[in-house]
């Protein structure tokens, strides 16, 4: 018997010849020239305009995301415009494959785990539940999300910055709360420096602006793929991808000829 077929159904955008519309919003009435990129974020992935509060928290953590320097993701970015000038958007792509645990990413795993650890009784003690979290984490021999950081001790800078603002717009809840109560406790198990990092911080946030954790990784590929493009901006006026190509290229085939020399 044949499946019949289902209905396929998209919210995102339509137009007609004369009229284009996002998320149910006329594109050339209602948002251009009235909402910033972030905003704009926010529509697509909601379904719903920011308010004021929202968009403010939203895009200083978009900010925050766009640029970190030569990460492996902006390398990996510049040396694939060197091999492909012509395909800018394969650099991009390139360096947005980059975007995991470790560099920029990692605002996915700190939102699951406070998503899945968050009780919907309002009046949980969350200093419990944060130690449950970190005797589970130490029990299975796991890195807890969103915190440590190889360079910013005690304090990554970013992280008190975020929660003021979150703080300033009603939004720094009950997340946040239950984050700070993890890194206090996974500080004392450990007896060791475990500050919230920036990415912890952006996790957290995405929770507090009712986002699935699933799309925390994606919030990520928005605030870094304008960076990228940052990169290859600053790589047309003053390459480098070249001098890094040969120069690993040099240094691996000196180290080579030194462990192997002709007899």
């Amino acid at each position: 018997m044949a499946r019949p077929n289902k209905a396929i159904q998209s919210n995102m955008g339509w137009s007609t010849v004369d009229r284009i519309v996002v998320q149910g919003v006329d594109l050339t009435k209602q948002l251009l020239g009235k909402v910033n990129l972030g905003e704009m974020a926010f529509l697509e992935l909601t379904g719903q305009l920011p308010t004021p509060q929202q968009s403010i928290v939203f895009n200083a953590m978009l900010v925050t995301l766009v640029e970190h320097g030569l990460t492996p993701q902006s390398i990996a970015t510049r040396l694939v415009y060197l091999a492909a000038p012509e395909a800018l958007q394969a650099a991009v792509a390139a360096g947005l494959c980059g975007v995991g645990s470790v560099f920029a990413g990692g605002s996915e795993g700190t939102a699951k785990m406070l998503q899945e650890a968050l009780p919907q009784d309002p009046l949980a003690d969350l200093a419990e539940v944060a130690r449950r979290v970190v005797t589970d984490f130490k029990s299975k021999r796991a890195v807890i999300p969103g915190l440590g950081h190889t360079k910013h001790k005690p304090i990554d800078p970013r992280t008190p910055c975020l929660f003021e603002i979150a703080a300033a717009n009603q939004l720094r809840g009950r997340y946040v709360a239950l984050l700070e109560h993890i890194g206090l406790e996974a500080e004392r198990v450990h007896n060791r420096s475990l500050p919230i990092n920036a990415t912890g911080a952006i996790g957290a946030l995405c929770c507090e602006l009712g986002f699935d954790w699933k799309l925390a990784r994606g919030i990520a590929v928005i605030g870094r793929a304008i960076g990228l493009v940052g990169h290859l901006a600053e790589e047309i006026r003053q390459p480098i991808a070249r001098e890094i190509q040969l120069r690993a290229e040099d240094e691996c085939s000196e180290q080579a000829r030194k462990a192997n020399p002709l007899g």
